[in-house]
């Protein structure tokens, strides 16, 4: 339920299978659905959203889909009738549910049901909207509206060239409408993809709000709000603070600033910049001529969690406080214009590491930031220089600024293996010489950066990540709640542990099998089971999940991860039990073979046919089904007609699943449907008996 954007054979293949399985449901149960409209749905999740999970589906998803995607990619022509696409996402996420396909980390379906609702008379208008077209559709819809058939290659080539010469009348302000938007990068395309995270642990919010209780920070924050008060205090005609009233504050809040001798408020940086940080915050607000609390901030002033969150927020806005230039004598490092930018990736990156990042290497990759915005050359002159140690003061300015806060923590130590040269000599040719050269000097990659210069600065790099103690640098706890609810924010997935224990079971599997690593899913695993009390029951609950999963590949993946996520001993223990449930006995005797704990020895001739069954089903489903499926089997040779023959002769329980494996052996081996029965009943006759095989 979820592929990287350079998938695409396989997400085309699984896109394929779950259509022609919604189409089917969806027949049965009488429900309204487009196939191409479905396809272009699951499209959008893939391509042009942030997380690609197919199976989750918030309120913004469907807005998106129904109001900027379709009516961007759909193009309907004139006199075709128009598909039912809101219908099709209701049914759609009705198939996600019913077939446990649905992300359990996402809305409930009466939730995603009352989005589509919300939007569905929208859509309408949104698709006849010719702003929100994309640019192929509009010049295709403006050709078939002049008579052109647009199937014909020839003649939308000829319009296309009269166009080109300024023959062809077009509505110029929806043209522009639509430039603008791509100009602007809000069209939403398959660059919206970002890297998954890995899961992260947390305390619970009344741990994180007692360290936020602790922080300094938060503590001068509410102190100035306090000073403050509603009545206001007095500022200048510029908004700051006089002297007075400043050197009261600084006494008050114990900001350290220096203030003899001081005759502005602004030559007081602390002072400055805790007033700016709490006006950014929304805590206090300039009005009238006075300094006021703001009254709708009091609940957050009262929980200092969120006082704390309020503030990592503000942390985004503080550029011209923390990094900008004093007086024009002085010019903003490069860190400047792509402040957010860059504070936003530095605190992702620092995001789930299982190791604290060593400055050398967190520096390098905010280097690289910076010559893909300013265009610099890999070299390094005297001036190149000279920008890039004013952006590293700048950038230590930040970090000390998140230190305070408590959103990092720094020590010195030795920097773990794992960030000094990676090995890419398996990665092939084809990798490394796409790779641009300063990345290739940053990873100190072997071969790969063949500049002598370039070659002694990686040198140079490992040198200082080896020869002794270097700075370490890493998210506290509260850095990495903020962080996490930023992503969510921007719709990427970031998973806590710990946030699956009331989700059920097949939902449970699914998202570990997808998205944790196997320490996480131990974990996740541990208290889902002890959220339920009995562990044998909840045994049952996760292997009933396996069961009822109709999806073979993931049946097998789900049972892979509850097998890998159970204490040692107890995945085998429980697989071997397994061997003898009949619906379950094919996945398990796979993943006995696949361990190594069973060989094709030690089973029965039933058992035999049982995998080989079950090998050839996923094979289809991995294939896509229809025409995919029919090209793997066809690709596997005439020996393949036997190993069909077998399998249907098999005792295994998904009946369906091989009549549709007949059906399309039938077609891809050119062999009737009849003949295939035949020989299944003339197995059926040879007396073969599940007595184990001897050699």
């Amino acid at each position: 339920m979820r592929f990287e954007p350079e998938a695409e054979e396989e997400f085309e293949a699984a896109r394929g299978l779950l259509v022609d399985r919604l189409v089917r449901w969806a027949g049965e149960q009488g429900l309204p659905v487009d196939g191409y409209m479905a396809e272009t749905a699951l499209d959008y999740r893939h391509l042009a959203t942030a997380d690609g999970r197919l199976g989750l589906w918030e309120s913004r998803h469907v807005e998106e889909l129904l109001l900027s995607w379709l009516p961007q990619q759909v193009t309907d022509l004139p006199g075709e009738e128009r598909a039912d696409a809101p219908g099709t996402l209701r049914t759609l996420l009705r198939y996600l549910h019913a077939a446990q396909l649905a992300d359990p980390r996402g809305p409930s379906l009466q939730d995603s049901l009352a989005a589509v609702d919300r939007v569905a008379e929208q859509h309408l208008a949104a698709m006849t909207d010719r702003t929100r077209w994309g640019l192929a559709k509009f010049w295709a819809m403006t050709a078939a509206e002049q008579g052109v058939d647009v199937r014909d290659g020839a003649a939308l080539q000829r319009f296309a060239d009269r166009a080109q010469r300024g023959e062809v009348a077009y509505d110029q302000q929806a043209l522009a409408a639509i430039m603008e938007r791509r100009l602007t990068g809000r069209v939403l395309s398959s660059a919206a993809r970002t890297e998954p995270q890995l899961p992260v642990m947390l305390p619970p919010d009344d741990e994180l709000r007692r360290q936020a209780e602790a922080s300094t920070t938060v503590a001068q924050l509410r102190g100035l709000a306090a000073w403050a008060g509603q009545g206001g205090r007095p500022v200048t005609a510029t908004g700051r603070l006089r002297m007075v009233e400043a050197r009261e504050l600084v006494d008050v809040l114990g900001t350290g600033d220096k203030t003899d001798g001081v005759r502005s408020s602004a030559d007081l940086p602390r002072l400055g910049l805790l007033m700016e940080w709490a006006k950014k915050a929304r805590l206090v607000r300039v009005a009238k001529g006075r300094l006021y609390a703001v009254a709708k901030a009091r609940p957050v002033l009262a929980d200092p969690l969120q006082l704390w969150l309020r503030a990592f927020d503000a942390c985004f806005e503080l550029r011209q406080a923390l990094i900008g230039a004093r007086s024009g004598w002085h010019v903003e490092s490069m860190l400047f214009d792509v402040y957010e930018d860059v504070l936003d990736d530095v605190l992702n990156t620092l995001y789930s590491l299982p190791y604290p990042m060593p400055w050398p290497r967190l520096r390098d990759t905010v280097h690289l930031a910076y010559r893909s915005s300013f265009q610099l050359d890999a070299g390094l002159d005297p001036q190149h220089r000279m920008w890039f140690e004013h952006a590293d003061r700048d950038l230590r300015t930040v970090l000390d600024l998140l230190d305070d806060l408590g959103a990092i923590e720094r020590d010195r130590g030795m920097a773990d293996p794992v960030f000094l040269d990676i090995d890419l000599s398996d990665a092939g040719p084809e990798l490394l010489a796409d790779m641009p050269p300063e990345l290739a000097e940053l990873l100190g990659v072997a071969g790969a950066a063949t500049d002598p210069a370039a070659r002694e600065r990686a040198d140079a790099r490992r040198e200082e990540l080896t020869a002794g103690p270097v700075e370490l640098i890493r998210l506290t706890e509260l850095g990495t709640r903020a962080v996490r609810q930023r992503l969510l924010a921007a719709g990427r997935d970031a998973p806590l542990v710990g946030e699956l224990a009331h989700a059920p079971a097949a939902g449970l599997l699914g998202v570990l099998a997808e998205d944790y690593d196997p320490d996480a899913a131990r974990v996740e695993l541990t208290g889902w089971i002890t959220a339920r009390g009995e562990r044998e029951g909840a045994l049952r609950q996760l292997t009933d999940a396996v069961r009822t999963m109709t999806f073979r590949t993931r049946a097998q993946a789900m049972l892979d991860v509850l097998l890998a996520a159970l204490p040692d001993g107890e995945g085998e223990r429980l697989l071997r039990t397994l061997r003898g449930d009949t619906q379950l006995a094919p996945l398990a005797l796979n993943a006995l073979a696949h361990r190594e704990l069973l060989s094709p020895e030690d089973m029965t001739d039933a058992e035999s046919l049982l995998v080989l069954a079950e090998s050839l089903l996923q094979l289809v489903e991995l294939a896509g089904g229809g025409d995919g499926a029919e090209g793997a089997l066809r690709a596997e040779g005439p020996q393949v007609r036997d190993a069909v023959f077998a399998a249907l002769d098999s005792a295994h329980p998904d009946r369906a699943g091989l009549d549709e494996l007949r059906q399309l052996a039938a077609r891809a081996l050119d062999t009737h449907g009849a003949r295939l029965g035949r020989a299944r009943k003339a197995r059926r006759s040879s007396g073969k008996s599940g007595r184990k095989r001897r050699r």
